[in-house]
């Protein structure tokens, strides 16, 4: 039997201000050719199946096309909850698609559920953790002494009846780490799992009656601890911190009561993330090396701002999302201790070093007036100063 391991979609997501249905509606054709040339019997989708708890109609319609070519083709799919989607949308019209042989778990009740994968010739019991939080499982186990997200999840597994006998696939949305030091981060959930540091973190042995474990919640593709725990990854790449990712999805193998092989399928995106660095007249001219409609992220080496550099790059890279600059003026500021500049001065005095030091003129009253209302707007400034 043959198993698919997706995670990570973020159905509805944009770059600043592009659309990605395209890009992701592209994406799932692939993984659904995949499906069709590797006989796949199973497909399990590993939580942040949408990007906001409140979707796009857009977003919601892609995942229906995604589901119905599934259930079109008899193919098993079994999907969890993730930290970004609303556990009662994603339920929705879970207990119809049952039929379908498409089931859900967005929200965890007080035990794992269980399905079971079955070709005709292997069994694999599929077990689905959607996300959870140590407050939710505390209520189900008030006596569990409960502190943590780990002290969670090892209170799930422990009441959970698993055969030993049986080949078992856990489904989890959760922050992984090996023994030797934690996953690479990338994407949305990069910043927001270091700030909790300890809090949130799972060891991934907590997972040892399982055959193979497949995680959402990390961007990057990678094995945790062993190959048979691992994160799919997103599809495709979401920020700058992924420009190196080579994305991919898991096809697990099943041959036989517990045993277990793993083959990763690159995926290629419609539009590849670039992250391109040095004079402006340099990367105009290097345009010839890569697609034009490519999403560019550019360093500029200039000394000199360059005017309008966001309409000159669209006008060769349409597609272009960010440009930043990395010269002496920004090495400068990057070095300056930003509690010592602000310390008993006004508003008005920073924003003036500071514009001073980035464009090596005065700021006007016109521009300083601007700076003033954001910084109201913001909540950073008092209507006093």
């Amino acid at each position: 039997m043959k198993i698919l391991h997706l995670g990570d979609l973020h159905l509805g997501k944009s770059l600043l201000d592009f659309d990605l249905i395209k890009d992701q509606e592209f994406i799932l054709n692939q993984v659904i050719e995949i499906i069709e040339r590797e006989s796949v019997s199973a497909v399990l989708i590993a939580g942040d199946v949408y990007d906001k708890s409140v979707p796009s109609e857009a977003a919601t319609r892609l995942l229906d096309y995604f589901l119905g070519e599934m259930a079109t083709r008899k193919v098993t799919t079994i999907m969890i909850s993730g930290n970004h989607d609303s556990d009662d949308r994603l339920n929705f019209g879970s207990s119809l698609f049952k039929h379908s042989h498409v089931f859900i778990s967005a929200k965890y009740s007080g035990l794992l559920d269980r399905w079971v994968a079955d070709d005709g010739k292997t069994k694999v019991n599929v077990y689905a953790l959607p996300f959870v939080k140590a407050s939710q499982v505390k209520h189900y186990f008030p006596d569990a002494g409960i502190e943590n997200y780990e002290d969670a999840v090892r209170t799930i597994l422990e009441n959970t009846e698993i055969d030993d006998t049986q080949t078992n696939i856990l489904v989890a949305h959760q922050f992984v780490a090996g023994k030797s030091g934690d996953p690479s981060l990338g994407g949305s959930e990069g910043a927001g799992t270091q700030s909790v540091g300890l809090v949130e973190k799972i060891g991934f042995d907590l997972f040892d009656k399982f055959d193979y474990v497949a995680l959402g919640h990390i961007h990057s593709p990678q094995k945790i601890g062993r190959e048979t725990v691992r994160y799919a990854g997103s599809p495709l790449k979401y920020s700058l911190s992924e420009v190196n990712n080579k994305k991919s999805v898991p096809i697990i193998s099943v041959n036989g009561v517990k045993d277990i092989d793993v083959q990763l399928f690159p995926l290629t995106p419609l539009r590849e993330m670039r992250h391109i660095r040095g004079n402006m007249a340099e990367l105009l001219k290097a345009s010839a090396d890569f697609s034009k409609e490519d999403f560019i992220y550019a360093t500029l080496t200039d000394e000199d701002i360059v005017n309008d550099a966001m309409g000159i790059f669209q006008q060769i890279y349409p597609n272009t999302v960010k440009i930043d600059y990395d010269n002496s003026r920004t090495r400068a500021v990057e070095q300056v201790d930003i509690s010592q500049i602000a310390r008993n001065k006004s508003f008005g005095e920073l924003i003036s070093e500071f514009y001073r030091l980035m464009y090596n003129c005065e700021i006007s009253d016109e521009e300083m007036d601007v700076m003033r209302m954001a910084a109201r707007e913001a909540g950073v400034l008092n209507e006093a100063n």
